[in-house]
């Protein structure tokens, strides 16, 4: 997995996707793992899951997000399915360390939400 890589996916989800910034952490959770996920199915060709209200929630979010990377990033469509895969799982870790584990924002935590 290319660092480089990495790193223009963590610049641009920082940059452009609000989604990440839920106001708890369950919700940030949800929506890291689950609009992730329909990106990397997007990316790698595969069939977005559209079957509840919340899978087509994440998928909405993850075509203009697929659409923006394939646009901006020539190494996008470059890399190979496990690749792609790597990188997501990357940016998740990535994503997870910065706006939960990091956070000093202690309302996500707060046990009257």
């Amino acid at each position: 997995m290319s660092q480089s890589k990495l790193d223009d996916l963590f610049d641009y989800t920082e940059e452009r996707c609000l989604w990440q910034f839920f106001s708890r952490t369950w919700d940030r959770e949800e929506n890291i793992e689950g609009v992730l996920g329909q990106v990397a199915r997007l990316l790698t060709g595969q069939e977005p899951l559209r079957g509840t209200p919340q899978e087509r929630l994440f998928y909405a979010d993850a075509l203009a997000m697929a659409n923006d990377v394939r646009e901006r990033f020539p190494w996008a469509s470059q890399v190979d399915h496990e690749e792609i895969h790597f990188l997501i799982d990357g940016l998740k870790s990535r994503l997870v360390d910065t706006v939960i584990t990091r956070s000093t924002n202690r309302e996500l935590n707060h046990h009257l939400y």
